[in-house]
């Protein structure tokens, strides 16, 4: 049972492994050409437009390896990225301004300096720990009678490692050579994983500044829960104002007017009667849909996985809610991921024209996982302005974290991260 887990768990990294080489090469070479690219352009004014969009490709991809990280390895790695303003100004001047606030964030210098790293240490440890994995089946192969498609016999056609294949008792030794690296295997390729991630956790962790630039974003995000809440109960005080209560007054005067019309019209005070309980019905449901959107019944009573199935019932689109949560999390934590997902999903229906949505929710190294994958147009980003920016901040409260991966043409997928414990 034990090696059948061990085989299981190498292979998973081996496959994990395969990945991480294709995407840190790959990935790593074309970031760091658009980069340098738009960089060098900036004292001819065109880098000044195209370097914002570069280092938001770059904030992604790092995005995406600090989510695997935690993911596959429970490494995780802080992102400290300095978010844009709200109130940026369109056109040229917005965009020179942004151009700017990206060159000043020390995140950005960071990611790029970590760009030749991933391709190089990154790409190795990502290398080794499929190569490790997946060599020792060559070694068999090589035992079962392969050799005879390198060499007759009375040759060295062919090395395995440190082994000359000449004939079958080379063979031999390359299957019992192979035997011997694949238990190395089982003991190195979910170690050369982690490796990987505290590597790139070393480069692309804030450094000395870490403290102070956590205090600025504790800072940033408080500022942000404090004028959300406060944008809240504004519109709270506005609703009540504007509907509930409105239709509360109309009913208390139309009561008062059946009791003068009572003994003198009744036909009338009847028709005013039906009139205030169609009112305070109407009253009613505007309470109870302003309750559900300040916590709603289902969440408080029954978590946060029935409330996304609710959530997800009353969306115009076909649906499927996948729930993986052994227990519940932190009230603030429900609270914040029930409206993020609502966010992200109203995004979905509006402006992804999605005709299918994926909901998925589980709890894994001590986080809250959940993610909202779409079939619609994509080309989603994360940018001042933006719905998604809104869930960021909302999950910045709680140090979560937000991946967007939507490619023109589709299809969406947003994951958001939040740690916390279930009870």
């Amino acid at each position: 049972m034990k090696l059948a887990y061990r085989l299981r768990e190498t292979g998973v990294a081996a496959l994990r492994g395969l990945v991480l080489s294709v995407v840190s090469l790959g990935g790593s070479i074309v970031l760091l050409v658009a980069c340098v690219l738009s960089l060098a352009l900036i004292p001819l004014g065109i880098g000044a437009f195209t370097t914002p969009w570069a280092v938001q490709g770059l904030r992604h991809f790092a995005n995406w390896r600090r989510l695997w990280a935690a993911q596959w390895c429970g490494v995780r790695i802080p992102a400290g990225h300095r978010p844009f303003p709200e109130d940026l100004r369109p056109g040229v001047i917005g965009q020179l301004e942004r151009c700017r606030l990206v060159l000043r964030d020390p995140a950005t210098w960071r990611e790029l300096c970590w760009l030749p790293f991933d391709m190089t240490v990154g790409f190795l440890t990502a290398v080794l720990t499929v190569g490790l994995a997946v060599y020792p089946l060559e070694g068999f192969a090589l035992g079962a009678g392969l050799w005879r498609a390198f060499t007759d016999g009375t040759r060295t056609g062919y090395w395995y490692g440190f082994v000359p294949i000449d004939g079958q008792a080379a063979g031999i030794e390359a299957a019992l050579l192979g035997l011997a690296l694949l238990t190395a295997a089982l003991f190195l390729s979910p170690r050369l994983l982690l490796l990987h991630f505290r590597l790139t956790g070393a480069v692309l962790a804030p450094g000395k500044g870490e403290l102070s630039e956590r205090v600025r974003v504790l800072t940033e995000t408080r500022r942000d829960a404090v004028d959300t809440s406060a944008a809240e109960l504004r519109r709270i005080e506005r609703d009540l104002h504007d509907g509930a209560q409105a239709r509360l007054v109309a009913v208390g005067m139309d009561l008062g007017t059946i009791t003068a019309l009572m003994d003198h019209d009744p036909a009338k005070a009847k028709q005013l009667l039906l009139q205030a309980r169609q009112s305070s019905a109407e009253a009613l449901t505007e309470l109870r849909d302003l309750v559900r959107g300040i916590h709603p019944p289902v969440l408080a009573e029954r978590g946060l996985g029935d409330a996304v199935r609710a959530l997800a019932l009353r969306l115009p689109v076909p649906s499927e809610v996948h729930v993986q949560l052994p227990g519940r999390a932190p009230e603030p934590v429900e609270s914040a991921a029930y409206f993020a997902l609502s966010e992200v999903l109203t995004n979905a229906v509006k402006h992804a024209g999605a005709e299918r949505i994926w909901v998925d929710l589980h709890h894994e190294g001590g986080a809250l996982r959940m993610s909202v994958t779409d079939n619609g147009g994509g080309g989603a980003v994360v940018g001042a302005g933006s719905g998604l920016s809104g869930v960021e901040r909302r999950l910045g409260t709680f140090d979560g974290v937000l991946a967007v991966s939507s490619p023109a043409g589709g299809p969406t997928m947003v994951t958001m991260e939040i740690p916390c414990a279930l009870s």
